[in-house]
């Protein structure tokens, strides 16, 4: 049974691939897919998979992709407000090539959460849901690695700016996620992935963390003290918009924050690390590995 990767080329997708074959599954049984044919090149004479150009604003490319049968990893697609009709199109090209299964990237919470970007990841497990496939939800938290840009601003100021009150963050690498998802498809191409058919994983960190240990980590990581400058979501698009970002940029930015501070990003079910097979990565590790 081959498993379909689209999105192969993106910061998960690649990941995704390496821990299919790290896991035993023969290159040749993986198609990764993506729009960019040189990087899918690269990918595919680096590891030896399959490639396959998929691009969600071409359906034709989609549907060229997929047969009867696969697996189908949809990674979500990376342009807010362009994400429901790209899956769309994504989901009408899997029914129509008869593919076995379907695995989607969500987002934590999906369908009772706070955050701006959770909508279309609803509307497209609404479509999921309406197209008769067997589907396993993978619904993501945060990406330790999202917090690239605020080590980097640690560095260089000692502060950290930040609206998320007492909120806490269950961060995880996107080794981590890769590590659960490629364990959901190959336990389906096995056949031993009944009890991921209609199920919606919560995926997070084992430890949820707030501003004050994000900052004794950023301290330990860099060497030097950092301080946290804590402030009300007004002040923070303020001070965004003052360090050059558009309104709109900064006030999702700020959201973001805001959502944090109700909750969001907390839950810490296990579904992750029980699906990779090990502890998530601690954040005073991923944030050293990006130093």
């Amino acid at each position: 049974m081959t498993i379909v990767v689209s999105g192969a080329t993106g910061q998960l997708g690649r990941r995704v691939v390496e821990e299919l074959l790290a896991r035993g599954v023969a290159p040749a049984d993986v198609v990764a897919g993506g729009r960019d044919e040189g990087r899918l090149a690269a990918l595919g004479e680096a590891t030896g998979v399959r490639t396959a150009r998929m691009d969600y604003d071409d359906p034709a490319t989609l549907g060229a992709a997929l047969s009867a049968g696969d697996v189908y990893l949809l990674v979500s697609g990376s342009e807010p407000g362009g994400r429901v009709p790209q899956h769309a199109a994504a989901i009408d090209a899997a029914v129509h090539a008869g593919v076995a299964h379907v695995a989607y990237t969500s987002v934590l919470g999906a369908g009772a959460t706070p955050l701006s970007l959770a909508a279309e990841h609803e509307a497209t497990e609404e479509l999921l849901r309406a197209s008769g496939l067997p589907v396993t939800l993978l619904r993501n938290g945060w990406y330790t690695e999202n917090y690239a840009p605020t080590l980097e601003q640690a560095r260089a100021t000692g502060v950290v700016l930040t609206s998320t009150g007492a909120g806490r963050v269950a961060s995880a690498t996107r080794d981590d996620y890769a590590a659960a998802t490629a364990r959901v498809l190959v336990d389906v191409a096995a056949g031993d992935g009944a009890e991921h058919v209609g199920t919606a994983y919560e995926l997070s960190g084992d430890h949820a963390w707030d501003a004050e240990e994000l900052i004794a980590a950023l301290g330990e990581v860099l060497g030097r003290d950092v301080t946290l400058r804590a402030v009300d979501t007004d002040t923070h698009v303020a001070a965004l918009r003052e360090a050059g970002l558009d309104e709109g940029t900064a006030g999702f930015v700020a959201g973001l924050d805001a959502a944090i501070a109700q909750g969001a990003l907390a839950a810490t079910p296990g579904d992750l690390s029980r699906l990779a097979g090990r502890p998530t990565t601690p954040l005073v590790d991923a944030l050293r590995a990006m130093a």
